[in-house]
């Protein structure tokens, strides 16, 4: 069963260049983003990288490198963490654990080291240990990283309703259904991907627009809402059987209010689930109002001592990644004094 909003193929997209988010504080999506690191930053035959105590470090390395190279283009990143998990997510855990479940066996019967490249991307996880950890890392760049007491996109997008943040980091559609003005994709992923075939494809951030996404679908947010219930969300894992988003975006257009929209469809499908209480969620999400979007100076000791002295991270590459962050403050404060 597929998970998360699926209405990719009817949102407008637009590619632009980090150079377009250029001093830009941006709210990033820490649980998606650090799954996205411990999926892609592996070894051949599919292992996590590791240190030399067998710590799995992906998370960190994607983390660090990726960070620091948005922060030599000039972004400034907050990270926003998930905080407890509401009810209304259980099913989708269940179905996760029951995937990871399958995929770990299949990881552990295959022969190829493609096939177990394949499975191994699918029983990622994140524990507690890691999760601090990349809170210091995040601290020792000198980022400031946001506790949500619920879920971490509601409350980025919270940030960027506030004007505390130009747009939300992610690879999920979810912060757009829960106000965000706007949502930036692919902000963390690697600049190239491999195809099958051998060759590479460029890989450039994507700009949604919520405004510019209502108003070519012709709808409003609530509707926008609905259309995501009723494809599917992670609180309602894999939607209404039959309706495609396609599909739900005419059935919407027909009806102004949520009420007539399920009621029209309940003619002919039973729902297994609380259209109301998943509709109020991303209405009214659980934030909070009490935090820091404060940046403060690098501490290059500190990202040493997480990286290299405690998990063997080699030290040259670190020092000219933070080299680079230097370099781009210095010539942005030299462009300062010659506009002076």
């Amino acid at each position: 069963m597929i998970m998360g909003l699926q209405i990719g193929e009817i949102i407008r997209k637009e590619e632009i260049s980090l150079d377009d988010l250029k001093d830009k504080v941006m709210a990033i999506d820490a649980f998606n983003t650090l799954y996205q690191f411990l999926t892609t930053i592996r070894q051949p035959d599919g292992t996590p990288l590791m240190d030399s105590k067998g710590r799995i470090t992906s998370h960190l390395s994607g983390l660090f490198y990726r960070t620091t190279s948005l922060m030599s283009k000039g972004l400034k990143p907050i990270f926003v963490f998930d905080g407890k998990a509401p009810e209304l997510k259980e099913k989708t855990h269940e179905i996760r654990a029951a995937v990871k479940k399958e995929a770990k066996a299949k990881f552990e019967t295959a022969d190829k080291v493609e096939e177990k490249a394949k499975w191994a991307a699918r029983i990622s996880f994140l524990t507690d240990e890691m999760i601090e950890e990349s809170k210091e890392l995040i601290a020792a760049l000198g980022l400031p990283f946001v506790q949500a007491p619920s879920e971490g996109e509601a409350q980025a997008a919270f940030l960027v309703q506030q004007g505390d943040a130009y747009a939300v980091g992610s690879q999920d559609y979810d912060s757009l259904l829960f106000g965000a003005s706007r949502l930036v994709q692919n902000l963390t992923l690697a600049k190239t991907r491999r195809l099958p075939s051998g060759a590479t494809i460029a890989i450039n951030p994507q700009l949604i627009e919520l405004e510019k996404v209502l108003n070519s679908l012709q709808l409003t947010r609530e509707q926008l809402i609905c259309l995501g219930i009723l494809t599917g969300t992670d609180y309602n894992p894999g939607g209404i059987k039959g309706i495609g988003p396609k599909t739900a975006l005419k059935i919407v257009k027909m009806h102004k209010s949520p009420a007539l929209i399920f009621k029209e469809v309940e003619k002919e499908k039973r729902l297994e689930f609380d259209w109301r209480e998943i509709f109020e969620f991303f209405k009214k999400p659980d934030v909070t109002k009490k935090y820091s979007t404060k940046f403060r100076a690098l501490n290059e000791e500190a990202v040493k001592k997480i990286l290299v002295k405690k998990h063997d991270f080699g030290e040259s590459r670190i020092k000219a990644a933070i080299a680079r962050i230097s370099e781009q403050k210095e010539a942005k404060k030299q462009k300062r004094l010659e506009n002076f």
